[in-house]
């Protein structure tokens, strides 16, 4: 909440839009695919992220009741969830690193203490998804929806 609260302000005001709904010239390109295109929705990589943690959590549900069942075609599947699983861990990761922290965490932007809050909420986020990878422990999934949780209302409007 205290994340929300000291960065929603600034990171809004940088993103807001000029005439023509594309930022104004002063603001520093902040997009998603480093060209920049001019085209951004913060809002919308967020709720990927938490649909991502969705769907490790279900994984892991997943995987551990095909693995009480135990018929080979179940373990044929619990391979498919585990697969699952890691893909979407690193979907968060990657979103995290390529989108957030390398193209819209703007240190010059940002005072000091707002900036080390901001890096720290995002690695929370990056590192709750490495461990979602390294276990079916529902626990690690709950750990990234919690950092999930404190990055969403910095981004989501």
């Amino acid at each position: 909440a205290m994340l929300a609260r000291s960065l929603a302000a600034p990171l809004r005001r940088l993103a807001a839009p000029a005439r023509g709904g594309f930022p104004a010239v002063a603001v520093a390109p902040r997009f998603h695919c480093q060209v920049p295109c001019g085209i951004f929705t913060d809002d919308l990589r967020i709720k990927g992220m938490i649909e991502d943690a969705a769907t490790i959590r279900k994984s892991m549900v997943q995987t551990a009741e095909l693995h009480k069942a135990g018929s080979l075609q179940d373990i044929h599947q619990m391979s498919r969830w585990i697969a699952t699983k890691e893909e979407h861990a690193s979907k968060i990761m990657t979103t995290v690193g390529d989108y957030f922290m390398a193209q819209k965490v703007k240190k010059a932007d940002l005072k000091k203490d707002e900036y080390v809050e901001l890096l720290c909420a995002l690695h929370d986020v990056m590192v709750a998804a490495m461990k979602t990878k390294q276990t079916t422990d529902v626990a690690a999934a709950d750990t990234l929806d919690a950092a999930l949780k404190v990055l969403e209302p910095t981004y989501v409007k």
